[in-house]
């Protein structure tokens, strides 16, 4: 048995690497939530999550005053039985943004434990398809940028070997977003990928309207057109148009991701690690998007989710959006447009104790 001994939390402010805005918020800080595991043979697990600007604290409270303490004298090796567990005890509150962020904190921990103790790195037991996986990026496309900075952006980016870009949209006019899509488009040629992203601004109509107006320039994927709770919406979209719809950042279980394929709804998943409640329940989102013939493209936490996005035959893309630069010692690896995943034990994380001690809230 490998006990863990002991099980803490802390609140980490992370201030954003650039200007940051889409159609319905800016980027204002990482509030990430770090879990550290102790087991009785001498390991140390790290895992981690995260909000946008709110509800750090709450995340914390929910770690420390219900599921830290029912961590210690449990065998860590059983990481589907903590899960569960963990789970059940926080049933008021769940399906819900506050408890899936806490269960990713503990998940990452125990997964960082795993491979540790097995001596692989998460990539290759998360399922170990490939190494290297492609990545767009989104640091150039936030929608306060003008025209011209938008192409700059994306040329920088298939300069570097960048195999696509994602674009915000959600100007008052669809003319509007077609025109700065089409100027990519016309800088870039057609052989790179160029993605939108509405962050659910949209009604119904609208997102139609915007789709039927981008499909010239050959839109890789339609990111979040509308509430993530309108699974109907996103259906009769996804059959209105040829540009796939992607969603999946704000959906918070594995049932939600199941609704949305069983009706048709996605075509593309984009599972956040942190927000579906850990590596556990990822997985089984990669598994089933595999099962409906769908790709896989996480959204955020590329230090994370490139080692997933490897790990499975459905993983297609990891997004470009640097964040953990300020508390970490090493940073991804990009090669001829692929991220490589670490190889070393572990979540593959290099984390800078100091530098997490010296942005420490709480």
């Amino acid at each position: 048995m490998t006990k863990i001994v002991s099980a803490s939390a802390a609140l980490v402010d992370l201030p954003v690497e650039t200007v940051r805005t889409d159609a319905v918020q800016a980027f204002v800080k990482q509030e990430t939530i770090v879990v550290d595991l102790r087991t009785d043979d001498g390991l140390d697990g790290t895992g981690y999550s995260y909000t946008i600007g709110t509800g750090g604290r709450a995340v914390l409270s929910m770690l420390r005053d219900h599921l830290l303490p029912l961590l210690e004298g449990r065998d860590a090796r059983d990481v589907e039985a903590a899960w569960r567990e963990l789970f059940a005890v926080t049933r008021a509150t769940t399906v819900g943004a506050i408890t899936s962020l806490a269960l990713a904190a503990v998940d990452t921990a125990l997964w960082d434990l795993r491979c540790l103790r097995a001596g692989e790195p998460l990539w290759r037991l998360a399922g170990g398809f490939r190494r290297a996986v492609p990545v767009y990026d989104t640091e150039g496309g936030w929608l306060h940028l003008s025209i011209e900075e938008l192409v700059r952006g994306a040329l920088a980016a298939k300069e570097s070997g960048l195999r696509g870009v994602k674009i915000k949209i959600g100007r008052p006019r669809a003319e509007e977003d077609a025109e700065r899509v089409a100027a990519v488009r016309a800088a870039v040629g057609p052989g790179m990928d160029i993605m939108v992203d509405a962050n659910q601004s949209m009604t119904y109509a609208e997102a139609r309207r915007r789709a039927y107006a981008l499909e010239p320039y050959q839109v890789g994927f339609f990111e979040e057109p509308l509430p993530a709770d309108d699974v109907q919406g996103h259906r009769e979209l996804a059959r209105s148009t040829s540009i796939p719809v992607a969603v999946g950042e704000s959906l918070y279980s594995v049932g939600q991701f199941r609704d949305y394929l069983a009706r048709g709804a996605a075509s593309v998943v984009q599972a956040d690690v942190a927000r579906v409640g850990g590596i556990t329940p990822w997985l089984k989102v990669a598994h089933l998007a595999e099962a409906f013939n769908v790709a896989v493209c996480p959204h955020f936490l590329m230090e994370l989710h490139v080692s997933l996005v490897a790990g499975v035959p459905a993983g297609t893309y990891v997004e470009h959006i640097p964040q953990l630069r300020a508390v970490t010692r090493t940073e991804l690896p990009i090669e001829d447009g692929h991220a490589v995943a670490p190889d070393e034990p572990g979540l593959g994380i290099a984390w800078d104790r100091n530098a997490l001690d010296d942005l420490r809230v709480a």
